[in-house]
């Protein structure tokens, strides 16, 4: 059947008819907050590369998660930002309940004990040299980094992280952690893994922003290499036989393919993280004009959610939610 029997138009007439026939949809379940946490009191401040983004501890944070609960957003991504002094070669602060990280998710589930707290876990936040691993004669060494990951994950779990979300790509981290986790007794603590994280620049603002840039990037060493799309289905094969109970595309926009072709090849829930440099990008585009913003953003949530994204990491979600309500 063709023109002028069928007329495609025809579903496009009207809004009312356009929701109707809508194929997918964004709702604020499906949208993820990140949140950038500080072990400093009762901090509030911007986070300068990340407009509209800002840096959390105490009060202000339990307001900031108040917020997003009443916009109907179930869960945050927890970042921290720390002081330089702070750092060590091993990072070790990752691995501590003082962390800021760890004393975020009390303050968390003190105020909205109902909001799923996903706590990121690299050690770049934490290393002097800003590294996601143990730096070792020049390389990163994959084994002892996952042994410290195992305590931080342990860490997190002890101080009420629903979910881990190892970020930094090393080889047979989910399996590590999913063992630490089991034998100290936290069984019910979901692993969401950066399975498919890619080697990206739009990763900038974010690394900028928790100064954990290294000098010499070793990124490309346990990142995915950007033209690669069967490394990572493997990598998202690996996660998932070593326990994985949801799996990230990361970034989002330039990988929808991985995010679709994911989506038809396991079963388990996939997140895409709209990260800081897509973000960023739409920000500038619009200048300034909140309707046009708004009109990006719901473009590329939904572009997202199209590909086969159950979930949506993005700093774009608490405009998301309040627009949607």
């Amino acid at each position: 059947m063709s023109f002028p029997t069928q007329r495609m138009r025809r579903l496009r007439q009207s809004a009312s008819v356009r929701r109707l026939v809508q194929e997918s949809a964004v709702r604020a379940n499906d949208l993820i907050c990140p949140l950038f946490v500080s072990s400093d009191p009762d901090v509030d401040r911007p986070l300068g590369s990340i407009p509209g983004v800002r840096l959390l501890s105490g009060a202000p944070l339990e307001r900031e998660v108040r917020m997003l609960a009443g916009a109907g957003l179930p869960a945050v991504l927890l970042f921290c930002v720390v002081d330089d002094g702070r750092k060590d070669a091993t990072g070790s602060l990752a691995c501590s309940a003082a962390g800021p990280v760890q004393q975020a998710i009390g303050r968390i589930k003190d105020a909205v004990p109902g909001m799923v707290v996903i706590a990121d876990l690299c050690l770049c936040e934490y290393t002097a040299d800003g590294h996601c691993g143990l730096l070792r004669t020049g390389a990163i060494d994959n084994d002892a980094t996952l042994a410290v990951l195992q305590q931080a994950a342990v860490s997190l779990a002890l101080a009420g992280a629903d979910v881990i979300a190892p970020s930094g790509m090393m080889d047979g981290v989910v399996q590590a952690l999913r063992t630490a986790l089991d034998a100290a007794g936290h069984t019910r603590v979901l692993i969401m893994s950066y399975s498919a994280k890619f080697a990206s620049g739009l990763y900038g603002p974010f690394k900028d922003a928790t100064r954990s840039a290294p000098a010499e990037s070793h990124h490309a060493t346990h990142q995915l290499d950007i033209p690669n799309s069967r490394q990572a289905l493997e990598e998202i094969r690996l996660d998932i036989e070593e326990g994985a109970d949801m799996i990230i595309v990361k970034p989002a926009l330039g990988y929808l393919d991985i995010v679709a072709l994911a989506r038809q090849r396991f079963g388990v829930p996939i997140a895409a993280y709209n990260v800081s440099g897509e973000y960023n990008m739409v920000q500038a585009l619009a200048g300034g004009n909140t309707e046009y913003q708004t009109r990006l953003m719901f473009e590329t949530l939904n572009c997202i959610k199209r590909a086969g994204a159950d979930m949506i990491i993005t700093y774009f979600a608490a405009d998301a939610a309040r627009a949607l309500a």
